[in-house]
């Protein structure tokens, strides 16, 4: 499949990845029919999709039924009336329609946003009126479709409701009732590259969530984020942990999982555990593994002999940096090295450790030659290596295959970040003498205290080395003395909760000035039950800043 899209497929080392890698772009490509309806020409019975939930229901999806199902679903949404460049938002969780609906609204022509499942009436009629939504495909749940109905007042370009199941509601399409009375599929006019295929309203940190419109060609984008960075063939099973509300789940079990031809496995759970998943991976013999740093803390806590993970082979981490300490501990207990990986919303993956380089735990990676990256500093100019600096794309004439077109409907907003030839992620870090990049932080987030810059992960990751953190979230507290003081908000380990109070404040302080720099230690100590976060996983520092400013 991929030597119709790479002139060059395989790769020994990080020089010939870098020199070879080239992409052979047709035009109107269309991951829908030039991918998945080949694989279902190719291996008509292989295994595509591998579905199951909490309550033990498995259903299997072979390449032939992924075709024909999408082929009915874009049936389906064009009897409702829905055409090439209609906005459509599908909040569909975990179940499998989400992959269906997704290769329809491809097929149509359609823009799909995916969104999550926990947004608020408010939430969606800002969406809906912000990108002009058509239509919502979306969960039968009640909290859902509450949501969904309590925003149609709002919303004058709403126009068509559909619920999956299991419940129903008067004034929504029955997905599974009405679809096989849809006419036979006939393939509409073809979509350029250009197109918009995707939109992702960023789960933000700060701020309002920006709409972020991806091309046909974002798919192809990811071909190196599954047959290359997650190391995939057409006989591997591969997990990623990610909700379908947000931009992991198209990097993690969609697009580069299934142009290598892998089975994507889904987990549809309603809450997360570390036992369930690794009971998943032992049931199901998961091959491929990725989560967000986040789910990695939490099982290296479990103990592991309870668990045959025989069956697996390689595991990545991307959503944030990786505490070396995380990296450690997993390797000890499963010999398996976690290959990292870095990227946005806007983005595929632009650094990462492949399969032929040598992870440094801790370490985004090397830059994918897919994206011309450098660093930068301040006034423009590039940083040498050991120099802090922000990660741009240098995109000349030519976008990058993956890079986001623009936020839509936000000139100005582009404008501040793709300026001059470059594209600022808006992420600090330096790079060491091997080209390797290490994660600083957000630049809002780096602290400035008595003259010196201090990262927030170079903190967090000195904490996460003792025993007593879980997890932990470094911001800066304004004092008059040094501008800003470094504050560490910690959930601890259930054997040191009893713990907590002046001496552990003391001990996990030393503990830092004895891993790092003294002078990045942590001032302020607050020990918390949870961090808040994005629905992706991502710490929101800024909201931890909010609520201290408040005090």
């Amino acid at each position: 499949m991929i030597e119709r899209f790479l002139k060059q497929t395989s790769f020994t080392s990080q020089e010939d990845y870098k020199k070879h890698l080239e992409f052979i772009i047709p035009d109107h490509f269309n991951f829908a029919y030039d991918v998945m309806d080949c694989w279902a020409e190719e291996a008509p019975d292989k295994l595509a999709l591998l579905w199951t939930n909490d309550d033990g229901e498995c259903i299997r999806f072979s390449f032939r039924d992924i075709k024909e199902q999408s082929d009915r679903a874009a049936a389906y949404f064009m009897s409702l009336g829905i055409g090439r460049g209609d906005m459509v938002m599908l909040i569909l969780k975990r179940r499998y329609e989400f992959w269906i609906a997704m290769l329809a609204l491809h097929k149509i022509g359609a823009v799909a946003i995916p969104a999550t499942h926990m947004l608020t009436t408010h939430d969606i009629v800002y969406r809906n009126n912000r990108a002009g939504v058509k239509a919502i495909i979306c969960a039968g749940e009640e909290y859902i479709m509450q949501q969904v109905v309590g925003s149609k007042a709002e919303s004058p370009t709403l126009q068509t409701l559909v619920s999956i199941g299991p419940k129903q509601a008067e004034g929504f399409h029955d997905w599974h009732k009405e679809w096989n009375d849809a006419p036979a599929f006939v393939r509409p006019e073809k979509n350029d590259n250009s197109d918009t295929m995707l939109m992702y309203f960023t789960s933000g940190t700060s701020g309002e969530p920006k709409m972020v419109a991806h091309d046909f060609l974002y798919a192809m984008g990811h071909l190196t984020t599954g047959v290359y960075w997650h190391n995939l063939s057409s006989d591997s099973i591969h997990l990623t942990v990610a909700d379908t509300g947000w931009g992991k789940a198209v990097w993690g079990k969609f697009y580069g999982q299934w142009f290598a031809g892998a089975a994507v496995f889904v987990f549809d759970h309603e809450k997360f555990t570390a036992d369930k998943i690794l009971r998943q991976i032992e049931r199901y013999r998961i091959t491929s593994f990725c989560a967000p740093p986040t789910v990695y803390r939490f099982l290296i806590h479990e103990d592991f002999s309870n668990y045959d993970l025989s069956s697996l082979r390689y595991c990545c981490t991307a959503g944030e940096a990786l505490n070396p300490a995380v990296f450690d501990k997993f390797k000890q207990l499963t010999g398996i090295s976690l290959m990292e990986g870095f990227g946005q919303t806007e983005t595929t993956m632009t650094l990462g450790t492949m399969p032929w380089t040598k992870p440094k735990p801790g370490s985004m990676g090397l830059p994918n030659p897919q994206y011309d990256i450098d660093l930068i500093k301040p006034d423009g100019t590039p940083c040498e290596d050991g120099e802090k600096g922000e990660i741009v794309v240098r995109a000349g004439a030519d976008k990058p295959v993956g890079l986001f077109k623009y936020y839509y409907r936000d000139e100005e907003l582009t404008q501040n970040v793709w300026h001059d030839g470059l594209y600022h992620t808006g992420d600090v870090a330096w790079r060491d003498e091997d080209g390797y990049y290490w994660f600083e932080g957000r630049i809002d987030d780096v602290i400035k205290s008595s003259g010196y810059r201090i990262g927030p992960f170079e903190v967090e990751s000195a904490l996460m080395t003792h025993p007593a953190v879980v997890e932990c979230a470094i911001t800066g507290v304004p004092d008059e003395i040094r501008g800003m003081v470094v504050k560490a908000t910690i959930v601890l380990h259930n054997d040191w909760k009893r713990k907590a109070g002046d001496e552990l404040v003391k001990e996990l302080q030393n503990h830092v000035k004895h891993v790092t720099a003294p002078y990045k230690y942590p001032r302020i100590i607050e020990f918390v039950d949870e961090l808040p976060k994005t629905i992706s996983g991502k710490i929101r520092r800024v909201e931890i800043r909010e609520k201290d400013n408040k005090k």
